[in-house]
């Protein structure tokens, strides 16, 4: 068995839950129903779970749950909790996202409004570029709108973000889990981000100010 998958028994040992505290988080969508993957062994169909992914999140809930109803926590657990409002000042406060990323993004008179969890979570990500050094300010703002007007489609699914160049022209592209790619050789991938993984370090970013 690979050695990124747990079985469900030796989860249920590990984590010390039970196996209706299991189905009854499923139900609630606090575990993803992706992470419960069918395979045939020598007993038979077993279920198996990403093992780092879902031992994080048990644990998180375990550490949560009396401060936070099983719906609050589906909600923080959403691809796009609902739940979250934050202004352009408090994501800087919060250093969340750096200033020099938000006065790319943001004019000064937009610096009150209020912002969900996507816009957000984009100018994160477009910080995380401006950083790297492979994006100018006004790449870092097509990258931004390209984020916005992409994110509701990406549905909570493994997507990663790639950045290419070609004669100094830059481009976005946005695929699914790791599948493969071919470009020219004039094309090169500069930039590689998990877009799951942004979204679960911004929401325990999120929630340690809260």
């Amino acid at each position: 068995m690979q050695n990124d998958l747990i079985a469900k028994k030796d989860l249920l040992e590990l984590a010390h839950i039970s196996y209706g505290q299991l189905y009854r988080w499923k139900r609630k969508k606090l575990i993803p129903e992706e992470w419960f993957i069918r395979k045939s062994t020598f007993t038979g169909q077993e279920t198996f779970f990403p093992k780092q992914k879902i031992l994080d999140r048990i644990e998180k809930i375990v550490s949560l749950k009396d401060d936070l109803s099983l719906d609050e926590l589906a909600d923080m657990f959403s691809p796009n909790p609902q739940s979250v409002s934050m202004t352009v000042n408090q994501i800087i406060e919060r250093d969340i996202v750096s200033s020099v990323a938000v006065n790319v993004l943001f004019p000064e008179e937009e610096r009150n409004r209020s912002l969900s969890f996507e816009a957000i979570l984009s100018a994160y990500i477009t910080d995380k570029v401006l950083k790297s050094g492979e994006a100018n300010r006004e790449e870092s703002k097509q990258l931004y709108t390209f984020l916005m007007n992409h994110y509701r489609g990406l549905n909570g699914q493994p997507f990663y973000l790639l950045i290419f160049r070609k004669l100094g022209v830059t481009s976005f592209l946005l695929i699914l889990k790791q599948e493969y790619y071919y470009v020219d050789d004039l094309t090169k991938e500069v930039f590689k981000l998990d877009i799951l993984q942004s979204i679960e370090e911004l929401k325990s970013l999120l929630s340690m100010g809260a």
